[in-house]
């Protein structure tokens, strides 16, 4: 079942800003920030947000190589799994 992100008012952000963060940080989940009433920004732990770019990297690879091949294009299984192995020790391909 889906759960429902914590949502702060910005003016309840601003006043325990430094809850809001312990907060943020012991959970894996998303706060989103209100104000007037409506979403404006999400607020997420550094290793949430680095976990999700890991993962927008290794998304990104997969979708060029689908292009790659629709084109005609390729590499070699090897140059592949080199790049995956760059992505996974964290740097850039």
């Amino acid at each position: 079942m889906a759960r429902f992100p914590k949502i702060i008012p910005v003016s309840d952000l601003r006043q325990d800003v430094a809850e809001a963060v312990r907060s943020v940080q012991a959970s894996r989940d998303p706060t989103v920030i209100t104000q007037r009433g409506r979403a404006a920004v999400v607020m997420l732990s550094i290793r949430e947000y680095e976990q999700g770019e890991y993962e927008r990297q290794i998304l990104y690879a997969l979708a060029r190589g689908e292009r790659e091949i629709s084109a005609g294009k390729g590499h070699d299984l090897d140059s592949v799994m080199a790049e995956a192995d760059e992505i996974l020790r964290g740097n850039e391909p």
